[in-house]
């Protein structure tokens, strides 16, 4: 639909404008006006607060519906027993695989670079974390007790459990099935325009929360959030490059070189459009076509990843996790690090490829090992520009699941693999939908 394209490019654009017009009034204030009272108050403290909170607050209460709503409809969509096979079992157990990989990539990195060291805020906060149960407590509290309660208090873990088991209920539940499952689908639906009513009020929210930002803090932080970057954009292609070609290498035999070059045009897509869904049509002609998957195996393992595979959210994730506890001062245990891999795991199967999805379950994470989610305000200002290449990662692993799946069922055709047809181009879809 090309006006939701257009709406999505728009809004993106508006996001950057106020990205930058907010970091330029931020500046202006805090090296003219910001020791004014007035200004400290009624500014600073309040209008620009207020609005950059509220929007953090939408953020955080889409948490638990967006999560649980979009796991029961992915679970239950597969009611195809072939798609409960090998094949399901394969392509998911590969995709939690990659993305653990990139979430530990990404939390080693940010222990490593410590992009948040030194970016401290200007005031010292004081904020004390309760003491974490240990991991094997943790395994024991996925299962909840309540649901409800669960939900009530946004304890993530025992959510996701049971939505996996809800999803799983009404795949195997026949004709009632297919009726609960059609009514959460439609509510997903419902889900997914509220989380585009929200990301209307990002370009507000995130001028708000960059003018406070640049208006209180010294260079220090913007120095932080640059490493920040940097490091994402780092621990991305190295992930694409590294990871997925030592898979593919060691698991289906195929050279990585051969795959890239194929996936050039998908991924110069993916990128300027920033939608996994919006790409799902070009990733399926270039796996199929130019990779010789066959159809048998892409149909199923191409759209099952632009839903559950997340990597380059994950990267996100990890190193934003790691840059916001050493903002703050907050050195993690071990424990905890285990709780970020195993919650970002878990919630990649419930992360819709919507704008703002990956920032909406950065907060449950957060959430999860006590670190305040208001430290999301640091990175949403450059999270659009880090999205499209996150999204490019992403398709990347999808194709990589895909190819490493139809060759362990003899389903890809190693001859159109290896030819030479690197010139042909790629059709682009009609219709994109927005993510």
């Amino acid at each position: 639909m090309s006006d939701t394209q257009f709406d999505h490019r728009k809004i993106s654009n508006h996001i950057l404008g106020g990205l930058g017009l907010g970091l330029v009034f931020g500046i202006l204030l805090n090296f003219t006006v910001a020791d004014q009272a007035w200004v400290q108050t009624f500014l600073i403290d309040g209008l620009f607060a207020v609005v950059g909170e509220i929007f953090v607050r939408f953020l955080s209460m889409l948490v638990v519906p967006l999560v649980f709503v979009s796991l029961v409809t992915g679970v239950s969509s597969l009611s195809d027993p072939k798609k409960l096979g090998r094949v399901g079992g394969k392509a998911v157990g590969l995709y939690m695989l990659t993305t653990g990989i990139a979430v530990t990539l990404a939390l080693v990195a940010a222990v490593i670079v410590q992009p948040g060291v030194g970016a401290n805020p200007t005031e010292t906060v004081e904020r004390e974390i309760s003491a974490q149960p240990s991991f094997s407590q943790v395994l024991i509290d996925m299962v909840p007790r309540n649901p409800i309660d669960a939900m009530a208090n946004g304890e993530m873990l025992p959510i996701i459990v049971f939505a996996i088991l809800i999803g799983l209920s009404i795949a195997l539940s026949g004709q009632p099935g297919k009726r609960v499952g059609q009514f959460f689908s439609d509510f997903n639906e419902v889900v997914m325009r509220l989380v585009g009513f929200v990301m209307l009020m990002a370009p507000y929210g995130v001028f708000a929360l960059i003018t406070v930002l640049a208006a209180t803090t010294g260079w220090s932080t913007f120095v932080g959030v640059l490493k920040y970057v940097v490091l994402v954009l780092v621990v991305l292609v190295l992930h694409a490059t590294l990871t997925y070609s030592m898979l593919l290498r060691v698991l289906s035999g195929l050279s990585p070189m051969k795959f890239f070059g194929k996936m050039r045009a998908v991924i110069a897509f993916a990128f300027s459009t920033a939608s996994s869904g919006a790409t799902i049509p070009v990733t399926l002609r270039t796996v199929e076509r130019r990779l010789g998957a066959d159809n048998r195996v892409a149909s199923f393992t191409v759209p099952l990843g632009a839903t559950i595979n997340m990597d380059g959210t994950a990267i996100m994730q990890g190193i934003a996790t790691g840059f916001i506890a050493q903002y703050y001062g907050i050195d993690l245990s071990l424990g905890q690090y285990l709780m970020v891999i195993l919650m970002v795991i878990m919630a990649s199967v419930g992360a819709a490829g919507v704008p703002g999805v990956g920032l909406i379950l950065l907060a449950g994470v957060l959430a999860s090992v006590g670190l305040p989610t208001e430290g999301i305000a640091l990175i949403l200002g450059v999270d659009r520009i880090l999205d499209m290449t996150r999204t490019a990662v992403n398709v990347c692993g999808d194709a990589t699941v895909t190819c490493i799946v139809a060759k362990s069922e003899d389903d890809l055709d190693e001859e159109v693999f290896n030819a030479d047809d690197s010139h042909e181009a790629v059709p682009q879809p009609s219709s994109p939908s927005s993510t």
